[in-house]
């Protein structure tokens, strides 16, 4: 099954949610190995972007000119999201990605860069000459990520749906839950369904997508044309292209074990070194490590070795031993 967005096409429809410190460069290259239509960049506050604020170029290593990555953008001044649009667009970008999706505290503030993120909820009218800004800006597709509405009392997502999709939106994506909701419940996907009655573009459905069975469930309940996944990605980055196997007869992903899983976390983990450098790669590393170790079941021990340890040749040593553990995998 694919999606059509603008002349892109989108190939399966599973894709990888942007997650602040873990949806990085090397992290989006080792999903899209195994199969994914769409992986979203890290969401990147537009006017730093353009003003190259320390810390944000690195991030903005964003995938520009791959056909499967969309750089996700954000934001509260027209002029700095039409800007930050513009550069992307210029530096090779295929797709931008509005995020009007983000709870966290200091992005919903209405102090310093915030009244961004699920704050836009509260007012469709300014939320709107954002997004007609940054269309107008660029000639490339340009899609909307959101939630349900701000609280229980604001569930507003299918009219900002609706004009967006009147602004040039080309596809939106729901997470279903509010803002005020956080992360906390489970995720309504059934509401999701009044977003998709409402529009004609794609609506993909995101929050609480761990595996196939999930999936099918959001699919299910919302009638969306596709699904996003986040945390059903780490240390499995082969989960969407399982989820595309299992609901639209992809290919079956080669699932790593024993020395094949060694050498794929090597790898990645060799990648994060190279992209952040040494000292903050290791840093940045111990999550991913942690989360494959937990799908080995590693001895506990031993992880504590690996995710201690400053010296990458080390950890790069460590790693056969704690992925030896066939009869713990449980890799699906």
């Amino acid at each position: 099954m694919t999606i059509q967005v603008a002349h892109l096409s989108l190939t399966p429809p599973v894709f990888l949610a942007p997650l602040a410190g873990i949806t990085d460069l090397p992290f989006r290259n080792l999903v899209s190995s195994f199969g994914a239509g769409l992986v979203v960049s890290e969401m990147i506050a537009s006017q730093e972007m353009v003003q190259s604020k320390p810390g944000v170029r690195e991030k903005a290593e964003l995938g520009f000119g791959r056909e499967n990555t969309a750089v996700q953008i954000a934001g509260r001044d027209a002029y700095w999201m039409a800007e930050a649009a513009r550069h992307v667009e210029a530096n090779g970008a295929v797709l931008i990605d509005i995020n009007m999706g983000c709870p966290a505290k200091k992005v919903t503030s209405s102090s310093g860069a915030g009244a961004s993120g699920s704050a836009l909820m509260k007012d469709l009218d300014h939320a709107l000459t954002l997004i007609e800004a940054v269309v107008g800006a660029v000639s490339i597709p340009v899609t909307l990520k959101t939630r349900l509405g701000w609280d229980d009392n604001m569930l507003n997502a299918a009219e900002l749906a609706k004009r967006a999709e009147n602004a040039g939106v080309q596809m939106v994506t729901i997470h279903g839950r509010t803002r005020c909701q956080f992360y906390k419940g489970h995720a309504n996907w059934q509401a999701i369904s009044s977003v998709k009655e409402t529009v004609g573009i794609p609506v993909i459905a995101n929050g609480d997508i761990l595996n196939s069975q999930d999936a099918r469930q959001a699919l299910g309940q919302s009638g969306a044309d596709g699904v996003m996944v986040g945390r059903g990605a780490q240390g499995r980055p082969w989960m969407l292209a399982q989820i595309a196997a299992d609901i639209y007869g992809s290919s079956e992903p080669d699932i790593p074990v024993n020395k094949a899983m060694a050498d794929m976390v090597g790898a990645h983990y060799e990648a994060m070194l190279d992209f952040y450098g040494a000292d903050l790669g290791v840093r940045v590393s111990r999550k991913h490590l942690g989360w494959y170790m937990d799908v080995a079941q590693t001895d506990p021990a031993l992880r504590r070795q690996i995710q201690t340890s400053h010296d990458p040749k080390q950890v790069l040593a460590l790693l056969p031993e704690a992925f030896d553990t066939p009869t713990k995998k449980d890799a699906a």
